[in-house]
C-alpha cells in the first residue's frame, strides 16, 4: 500500500514537473515584446507543440504570429497541420511569403495545400514560387489521390552511378542544402533510370578508392507512381526503409515516399476503412457542416430503414408465439446482439484477409469454414451458460417452474448456437460476395450484415420458440 501511494505521489510529481509549452507558446505570442524577441523565444520550441496552440488564437493573434514568424519556421509548423487549416492560414498571408512558405514545405505538402486556397490567389501564389519549384509541385499534382505518386516527396539525393566517391560525397553535401532527407541515396544511370541505393554511412567510411559500384545495394524496394495506395499499402508497411523510391512507367526516379508519409497513408486508409464500416462515404471531422453530415450518412441509413421494416415485419409473423409466451421477448436482444457481435467479428477478419489479392478459392473456403467453426464453437459454449443461467434465472427470480424455465433456456441455447453459426457465415459471405463483383467490402458489408444478422437472429429465435416451446412441448 505505501509503494502504491509513494508511485502515485512520484507520477504527481512528474505530472507537476512537465512544462506547459501550450501556456508557454500563447504568452510569448501574446506578448508585447518586439517581433525579433519573439521569434527568438518560439525558435526553442518543436514545430508541433507550436502548431497544437495556432488553433487557439485569435484572428489578430495569429495574423500577428504570421508575420512575425520566419519562413522556415512556418512550414515546419504546417508540416504538423491539417492541410485544410493550412489553407486557411496561407489564405490570410502575404503573397510573397506565402509563396515562400510553400516553396519550403514537402512537395507532396505543398500539391495538397494549394488545393485548399481560393482560386485565385492559389494562381497569385503559384507564379510567386520558384520554377524548380513549380515543377516539383505540378509533378505531384499530376497524379490522383488514389496513387502513390500524390504522396511522395521530391525531398531527396539523387547520384549518378558512374561517380567516383569523393564526387559522390561532393554531390551529397551540394544537394543537401536543399533536400534533407539524406539517409540513403538513390543511384541513377544516364538515361535517370532508377539503379539502386547507397546508405549514407557507407559512403561515408567507404575509401576514395573503393569502386562506388560496390556500395550500391541494386535490389533497395521500389514503387511505381500510378500504383494505387490500397495495392502497394501492405508492400510499403513491410518495407523497413525510412525512404521508398518513387518511379515513373519508364523506371525513371520521380522522388521518394518517406516513413512519414507511410504513416500518413496507412492512418487515412484506417480512417477511410473504419467510415465505410459504419456505411458511410468518408470520414467527418469536427467542422463539417450539418448537411454535409447528413449526406454521407442517409444513403445507408434509407437502405437500412427498409431492411429494418422487413425484420419487424419477420417479428410480426410471430405474433402469436410472443402472445402466447411474452416472456421471451425479454431474452431477444441477447440473441440479436451475439449475432450481430459474431458475424461484424467475422466481417473484420474477412476484410483483413480479403486485402491480400493473391487468395485462391480454396483460401477462401478455407476462411468460411474457419469462421463457421469458430462460430459454432463458441454458440455452444455460450448456448450452454445461456441454458444454465438463464433457467436458473427463471425459476429463482421469475418463480417459474423447473420444466418451463429450462425449456425457455434450452430454446435460447439452441438459437445462439444457430444464429452465431449462420452469422458467422453470413459476416464472411457477404464481403467474399461484394469482392467477386467487384465491390468494396468494406462500404457495403458493415451496417448491411448487422441488418442481416438480426433477421437472422429473429427468425432463428421466434422460429425455435414456435416449433420447441408451442408445437412439441406446447407450453403455451
Amino acid at each position: 500500500m505505501e509503494d502504491e501511494v509513494m508511485n502515485n505521489a512520484a507520477e504527481n510529481d512528474i505530472a507537476a514537473a512537465k512544462p506547459d509549452y501550450e501556456a508557454e507558446i500563447l504568452g510569448i505570442i501574446r506578448s508585447n515584446a518586439s517581433p525579433k524577441t519573439i521569434l527568438n523565444k518560439l525558435e526553442d520550441y518543436h514545430g508541433n507543440d507550436i502548431a497544437q496552440v495556432i488553433g487557439t488564437l485569435n484572428s489578430q493573434e495569429r495574423k500577428k504570429f504570421l508575420r512575425v514568424c520566419s519562413v522556415e519556421m512556418l512550414a515546419d509548423v504546417f508540416e504538423h497541420i491539417d492541410e485544410e487549416d493550412v489553407g486557411v492560414y496561407l489564405n490570410e498571408m502575404d503573397i510573397r511569403k506565402a509563396a515562400a512558405v510553400v516553396s519550403e514545405l514537402e512537395t507532396d505538402t505543398a500539391a495538397n495545400v494549394l488545393h485548399q486556397i481560393e482560386k485565385e490567389k492559389r494562381a497569385l501564389i503559384i507564379d510567386a514560387i520558384k520554377p524548380d519549384v513549380q515543377k516539383e509541385i505540378r509533378l505531384i499534382a499530376s497524379f490522383d489521390e488514389d496513387e502513390i505518386g500524390s504522396r511522395m516527396t521530391t525531398n531527396c539525393i539523387i547520384i549518378r552511378e558512374n561517380l567516383t566517391v569523393k564526387q559522390a560525397m561532393s554531390e551529397l553535401v551540394r544537394q543537401a542544402e536543399e533536400n534533407d532527407n539524406i539517409t540513403t541515396l538513390f543511384v541513377v544511370d544516364e538515361n535517370d533510370e532508377f539503379y539502386g541505393a547507397i546508405d549514407l554511412k557507407d559512403l561515408i567510411i567507404a575509401r576514395n578508392t573503393v569502386p562506388l559500384e560496390e556500395l550500391i545495394v541494386t535490389s533497395f524496394p521500389y514503387v511505381y507512381a500510378t500504383e494505387t495506395i490500397d495495392d502497394c499499402i501492405e508492400e510499403l508497411k513491410d518495407y523497413s526503409e525510412s525512404v521508398i523510391p518513387v518511379l515513373d512507367n519508364m523506371n525513371k526516379l520521380l522522388g521518394v515516399i518517406t516513413a512519414q508519409n507511410i504513416i500518413e497513408v496507412v492512418d487515412d486508409e484506417m480512417g477511410e476503412d473504419y467510415a465505410r464500416l459504419a456505411g458511410l462515404t468518408a470520414e467527418e471531422d469536427l467542422q463539417e457542416p450539418l448537411a454535409q453530415s447528413m449526406k454521407k450518412r442517409l444513403p445507408w441509413l434509407l437502405i437500412l430503414l427498409g431492411l429494418g421494416m422487413i425484420v419487424s415485419s419477420v417479428v410480426s409473423m410471430f405474433d402469436k408465439v410472443i402472445a402466447q409466451l411474452t416472456i421471451i421477448m425479454a431474452f431477444q436482444s441477447l440473441i440479436l446482439d451475439m449475432a450481430g457481435n459474431v458475424g461484424t467479428q467475422s466481417l473484420a477478419v474477412t476484410i483483413r484477409v480479403l486485402m491480400d489479392e493473391n487468395l485462391t478459392f480454396k483460401q477462401k473456403g478455407h476462411l468460411v469454414t474457419k469462421e463457421m467453426r469458430v462460430g459454432l464453437c463458441n454458440g455452444l459454449l455460450l448456448g450452454c451458460i445461456s441454458f444454465v443461467f438463464v433457467g436458473l434465472y427463471l425459476l429463482a427470480v421469475k418463480h417459474r417452474t423447473a420444466m418451463f424455465s429450462f425449456a425457455v433456456s434450452g430454446c435460447i441455447g439452441i438459437s445462439l448456437v444457430l444464429a452465431m453459426l449462420i452469422s458467422s457465415a453470413v459476416g464472411t459471405l457477404i464481403p467474399l460476395f461484394f469482392k467477386k463483383i467487384k465491390v468494396d467490402p468494406a462500404v457495403a458489408s458493415g451496417p448491411l450484415i448487422t441488418t442481416i444478422n438480426d433477421l437472422v437472429a429473429v427468425v432463428t429465435y421466434y422460429g425455435m420458440s414456435w416449433i420447441l416451446l408451442l408445437n412439441i412441448l406446447h407450453l403455451g
